[in-house]
């Protein structure tokens, strides 16, 4: 979650040099409003957050002090709260319009006190032009811009919201404005997959892998793609098992590398089953050749299957395939350890 960093004081500040009545009503107003906003944020209510950091700023852009940072923080609510076609509007309206976030502070020394206080930026300057002795050391500095955060988070929400071929669009404009962002580099690749187009996507993966060979992400996503084609299979088991190996802590990760290498391992089982029904009887000795050959491909993936149930014993989906391969190995007092572990793990889960 991102900490805000505008509170009461930054905006009562945009009225304060107001005379009239009507600027006092409106600076009470701007102050509830921003207060409610910050209070609902802070509790994470970010559903009533969204809807109040909007009416903060059309309230400002109303008497002519508009500030997009409120927009921001407006869209950013709405995110948290799983909103994706506000924040998705909101996003997009503060690129177009070349919000960055950067802001310029302003500020000089007071000598008799030695205080560093910050002015608006008409003050600022009427205090340096002056020749009194009584202000110092006057400097200006900018905030970071956020311009990229807003490319990586509107990324994130077209991907979630499965306008694939808008976040593909949105990511390589942000990648021509900043193309050493990891993370759009990332979000690109899912994008390139999501639209299709997967031998983009894999040269993306291998380039990012050249760059960086110990990304696990990168190892399994391409594991994944190259599993899909049995000319390349045998590379997919190579970068499921680097995967593992980088995986560390990221168990989520190493579970679906392990279940994905046992199944490029046994190949389509389905269809080899198929196959060997319809020629059982007409070609007997064929269809013990391509028995023999099933049998060969799970006494290849018993190993890998192994390994993921030392990892995860407690995983049900391992024990699981665990299970069917030893029951197609004619291994039944394994068969009947993975259904009692089963059962206890089932047990459990209710």
């Amino acid at each position: 979650m991102k900490k805000l960093i505008l509170g009461i004081a930054i905006v009562s500040s945009v009225f304060a040099f107001g005379q009239k009545e009507e600027k006092k009503d409106v600076n009470a107003q701007v102050q509830a409003t921003n207060k409610a906003a910050m209070d609902a944020y802070n509790a994470k209510n970010y559903t009533v957050a969204g809807p109040k950091f909007i009416e903060l700023y059309d309230l400002l852009k109303a008497n002519g002090q508009e500030d997009k940072t409120y927009k921001y923080y407006a869209g950013l609510s709405y995110a948290l709260a799983n909103n994706l076609d506000e924040s998705i509007k909101i996003y997009t309206d503060l690129i177009n319009s070349g919000y960055t976030g950067v802001q310029t502070t302003y500020t000089a020394k007071e000598n008799k006190t030695g205080q560093v206080s910050a002015y608006d930026k008409a003050t600022w300057d009427l205090l340096k032009k002056s020749s009194s002795k009584d202000y110092s050391d006057f400097k200006t500095e900018q905030t970071k811009s956020v311009e990229p955060d807003l490319y990586e988070t509107l990324s994130t929400l077209l991907l979630n919201a499965k306008k694939n071929d808008e976040a593909l669009a949105l990511i390589e404009k942000g990648l021509a404005k900043y193309p050493n962002n990891a993370k759009l580099k990332e979000y690109h690749g899912s994008a390139l997959y999501a639209t299709g187009k997967t031998d983009q996507f894999m040269s993306n993966l291998k380039e990012q892998l050249a760059k960086n060979p110990n990304d696990a992400t990168n190892w399994y996503n391409l594991g994944v793609l190259q599993s899909k084609t049995p000319a390349t299979e045998a590379d997919a088991v190579v970068s499921f098992n680097k995967a593992i190996e980088l995986a560390s802590t990221d168990t989520k990760l190493k579970d679906n590398a392990y279940q994905n290498l046992v199944y490029t391992t046994i190949g389509d089982d389905s269809k080899a089953v198929e196959e060997i029904n319809a020629i059982r009887k007409s070609d007997p000795d064929k269809a013990t050749t391509l028995i023999e050959a099933r049998k060969e491909r799970f006494n290849k993936a018993l190993p890998h299957a192994e390994k993921w149930y030392q990892a995860s014993p407690n995983n049900i989906d391992a024990v699981g395939v665990l299970k069917d391969i030893y029951g197609m190995l004619k291994n039944q007092t394994k068969v009947a350890e993975m259904k009692a572990k089963e059962a206890e793990l089932q047990a459990k889960a209710k």
